[in-house]
Order: C-alpha cells, then structure tokens, then sequence
C-alpha cells in the first residue's frame, strides 16, 4: 500500500465517507490523482461507494468509505487469570466483546501456543473465517516495548520477542502494548468529538498505570516504557512497592493499596460485612472490596476515598507537568463511582495550579472493561496501515 493509499484511508478513518473532491482537497492531490487512487482502493476492497452527498445545486457527487468486510482485526486483553477479546471490523466498529476467558499466561512457549489455540478458537465460535483476521494486538500488564516485541512481564529469552512468538503461532501480523497504553489509546479514538489532543488516561487496577495522548499522537518514550506513574515516588508511608522501592505512588493508589489498607483496619477490629471472610480465610479479595463498595459498606466506601485522596495528589501534579484538556480515569476500581471521583476532584482542587487546570476535565472511562481490547483492535489495524 502507498503512502497516497494510506492518506486515503487516514481521511476515511478521522472524516467518514469523502467525495472525490474531499480527497484531492484534503490530500492536496489532483482530482485525477483522487480518481486513480480510491478506484485502486475499491479494487482491493477497502473502500467502497457509501452514496451519494447532497450539494446546493448541480449533480450529487459520490461519496466513498471505509469497506466493513475488508477484514477484521482482533484485540486481546490479557489480565492475571483471564483474557478479553474483542473483534473490530475494517471501520473500526466493534463486533464482537467476549470477555472472562480463563487463562494463567505463563512466560515459555508452551503457554504462548495454548493461548494462541484459545484464540482461535474464540474467533471460530464468533462465525469468523480465521483468514479474514488481518491483524491482531495484544495488551499486557507490566513493562512493554512495543518496536521490539518484548514484554519483561513475560520474558522467554534476549532472542525471542514475546511478539515474534505469538505471530509465528498466528501467522498474521501482531502488535503487542502495555494494557494501560491500549486502554489509552482506546478509549481517545472512541471518544469522537469529545476527545481531547492531550489527554492522560489513568489506568487504576491491581496496581497503577498511565498512557498519554499528546498531541494527538500515544507517547511512548526514549524505550517504549512511558507511564509509569504507579511508580513516582511520591509518598512517605515506608511501604515497600513491588518494583523494590519505598514510596511509589502505587502504594497508596491501586487495587493492592486498597486491599492491604482494608485488611489493616480488619486487623484493628473495624465492623465491615468483609470481616466475616477475613476470619474464615484470613485474607480478602479485591473483588471481595469491590463487591463491598457496591454493596455500601461503609469500610469499603472509606477505603475507595482514601484511595481516591491519595490518586488526587498524583494528577494534581500530572495536570501542573502536562496541562490536558482531558483526564480520564479507568480501570477495575471506577465501580467506586462518586465515592473514589470527589476526593479525586478534592485534592485536585487544593493541590494543582488552578490557571492550570482550569481547563483540565476529569471523568470515568466510557469503555470500562472493554477498553483495553477495543485499543488493542485499533492499535493493531492503525500498525499494520502505518497509520500512527
């Protein structure tokens, strides 16, 4: 595919169906040059006639779009006990959420091709011909480089990228991501009119991650591994994070720290509904929590807010370095709702420079769960298409 073809579609991507005029204006092409290109398209099957535009007089032109059926792409979103999938058509629309796929990736090969069969076979059960998959992206928790294939999560060796493994069992082409990055990058293309040229997205889960819209364009860095906001060292509470370090902002914002900050007042005798199956198995889960907050405890509840107090400390900050247009806060801890935002809105009030943040918005992930696999599909045909 050109360079000219790939303007082509950039254009259908961000403006819908386009006349031929649209392109040669837009493209600052010759109306010819149009001509030739989009029939070029049509004849490989990713552009099609989507009608005719209306005009203030004379004849209607032709408009022309995106093919749906040129393909698919694949998005899999792969968490501690499962994977999401999501499957996207050549427009960008999704079709297919199938989520809670049990699966314990484990770094060796042999893993690697069992989850690759899964796959598949989720792909088959969705009616889909696996030829007709043109790409796939996959997400991982934990340090990626996304230009050399590596995930240290899920490290095999210094020869073999984690992605060249899952392409050679595939046979298509694959992008790998950082989740918080896909959930980034998914929720700013769904966003329309509503997205913002910079934008933080905050990924607020077991532990805690960020991916950055600027400019219009996702950062990643001098190594690929922009983000790691979990792992500012912004508190003095002596906890030692998972990285090895004191003070991580993880520590006190992140489905761990809320866990382990319940589990503290458990031991100290507070009342909460939780305390029946902390006695019994001496532990809880941050489902346990989060089923809690939903229920209204009033533990819980406390737990989300201070949480969300100690989260608030972090973006003030981010909104003093980066100036966004738009934070947008995901991840499993959201069920929280106003319980986890005022305190996040609270202490970003008191803390960051007002004239700074003046025009920052702050608001939940619309795409909650599916976020990170939807990014995942659009990454993947945005890769193959040299459309980043």
């Amino acid at each position: 595919m050109t360079e000219a073809q790939r303007e082509v579609i950039r254009l259908c991507i961000t403006k819908g169906a386009c006349s031929i005029a649209d392109f040669s204006k837009a493209l600052d092409i010759s109306v010819p040059t149009a001509t030739k290109k989009v029939a070029e398209l049509m004849q490989e099957g990713y552009i099609q006639e989507q009608g005719k535009v209306g005009t203030s007089g004379g004849r209607r032109p032709n408009t022309y779009g995106l093919n749906p059926d040129a393909g698919y792409f694949l998005g899999v979103d792969v968490a501690r006990q499962h994977f999401h999938v999501a499957i996207s058509d050549f427009k960008g629309e999704i079709k297919f959420f199938i989520q809670d796929i049990s699966f314990v990736l484990e770094a060796n090969a042999e893993s690697f091709r069992i989850m690759c069969r899964k796959i598949k076979e989720v792909v088959s059960d969705a009616g889909l011909n696996w030829q007709k998959i043109l790409g796939v992206g996959l997400s991982l928790t934990g340090r990626v480089n996304p230009e050399k294939g590596f995930s240290l999560s899920y490290f095999v060796s210094d020869d073999i990228p984690l992605k060249d493994i899952f392409q050679r069992e595939l046979e298509i082409p694959v992008t790998i991501e950082n989740d918080s990055r896909a959930m980034t990058y998914g929720e700013y293309m769904t966003l329309g009119r509503d997205a913002d040229p910079d934008m933080l997205f905050i990924n607020l889960s077991w532990g805690l991650g960020m991916g950055m819209i600027l400019d219009n364009h996702l950062y990643y860095g001098k190594s690929g591994f922009s983000g790691e906001i979990g792992h500012f060292p912004l508190l003095d509470n002596n906890i030692i994070c998972r990285c090895g370090k004191l003070g991580c902002l993880e520590t006190g914002a992140s489905g761990s720290a809320l866990t382990h900050w319940i589990k503290e007042r458990l031991k100290e005798g507070r009342r909460s509904s939780l305390y029946k199956v902390f006695s019994e198995k001496g532990d809880i889960t941050l489902q346990n929590v989060l089923d809690a907050v939903e229920d209204e405890d009033v533990l819980a509840i406390e737990g989300i807010g201070e949480i969300g107090a100690t989260l608030g400390r972090g973006i003030a900050g981010l909104i003093n370095i980066f100036n966004p247009g738009l934070v947008v806060v995901g991840g499993r801890l959201i069920v929280g709702k106003d319980y986890l935002m005022l305190p996040i809105r609270t202490a970003v009030n008191k803390l960051s420079l007002s004239k700074v943040s003046a025009d920052t918005k702050i608001r939940f992930s619309r795409l909650g769960r599916s976020a990170a696999a939807i990014g995942d599909c659009l990454l993947s045909r945005a890769k193959l298409l040299d459309l980043l």
